[in-house]
């Protein structure tokens, strides 16, 4: 893409829903509500994993980590959004739309990574469970998390360099926040280089651990498969069920906004994409990983029983 006056930009200007116009109270309404609900149910996931015993195990101690994550990512996003529904400032500097899109590509990328671990957690558990202790014991836990946070912000810092290089012809960002394909596309030029990079990211954070969470749950099936008694296919398919569902929903919205052709872009459609990824997504882990997982309901029973008596 290619335009001919280059001027310097030294900020942006958000569209954000200018769509909906007419909808905007509304909208705030209700990305406020779905933002307040995943700021607490992230908030009580990692609280009652911190304080119950039972739950200090390695796949609780990823979805902490996961959730901690989650809370961060939508810090980075919901919060201006929200603001430029009520009429507040719809500008960003260029340093700050980088800094938005740094922290929340390592996030995604993070998100990502951190359900391919967990599905390795359950791999192993179910698959090769006498090993299970040594195989994943709690530094080695501790390792894995930092391995995958420095991974998500090394790949994100890279990316957000190779777009922040180039010189931009416009400041309207036809989104409403700093995502790579609206900011890519006020470049004078982008690079083939800019676009392979994009691509080759893009494998790495989703289509790899996609594939490896993939390979890891037909192991796992075909294993619960083999366990003789009904009781028993049923405790050890629910222990993967809730973040089956996760990974699905997760790496679908993300397959679907990283993936798509730009011939098929409309702006419409990319914002609703954008708005599951950014607002349902993270809200999908607390309510998943509360309504579905019994272990989770039981602590938070006791967790609240014992505030009680004291």
């Amino acid at each position: 893409m290619r335009r001919a006056n280059r001027t310097e930009v030294k900020e942006f200007l958000f569209q954000g829903f200018s769509s909906f116009q007419e909808h905007q109270l509304t909208l705030f309404v209700v990305f406020f509500a779905l933002y307040m609900l995943t700021l607490a149910g992230n908030v009580i996931i990692v609280t009652i994993i911190r304080m119950d015993h039972h739950l200090h195990t390695p796949m609780y101690f990823f979805l902490s980590v996961l959730s901690t994550s989650e809370t961060f990512y939508s810090l980075v996003i919901i919060p201006r959004m929200l603001s430029s529904l009520v009429g507040q400032n719809q500008s960003i500097s260029l340093e700050g739309c980088a800094a938005q899109l740094f922290f929340f590509l390592g996030f995604a990328i993070t998100n990502c990574l951190l359900l391919a671990v967990m599905g390795y957690d359950r791999y192993v558990a179910i698959c090769n469970p006498l090993r299970y202790p040594i195989l994943m014991h709690r530094r080695v836990c501790a390792t894995l998390a930092s391995s995958v946070c420095t991974t998500g912000f090394l790949l994100s810092l890279v990316q957000t360099v190779a777009i922040f290089r180039l010189p931009f012809c416009s400041s309207l960002i036809e989104h409403f926040f700093c995502d790579v394909r609206p900011v890519l596309d006020l470049a004078c030029a982008t690079p083939i280089i800019n676009d392979i990079l994009t691509l080759i990211i893009s494998l790495l954070a989703i289509t790899a651990p996609a594939t490896f969470l993939f390979v890891s749950y037909v192991l796992i099936i075909s294993t619960i498969l083999k366990i003789a008694s009904a009781e028993g296919r049923k405790k050890a398919f629910s222990t993967c069920a809730s973040h089956l569902t996760v990974v699905i929903v997760h790496y679908g919205c993300a397959s679907i906004a990283y993936f798509k052709p730009k011939s098929e872009n409309t702006r419409d459609q990319d914002q609703l994409v954008s708005v599951t990824y950014t607002v349902i997504t993270p809200l999908l882990n607390p309510v998943v990983y509360s309504l579905r997982n019994k272990e989770v309901q039981d602590a938070l029973r006791r967790v609240v029983g014992r505030k009680s008596i004291l």
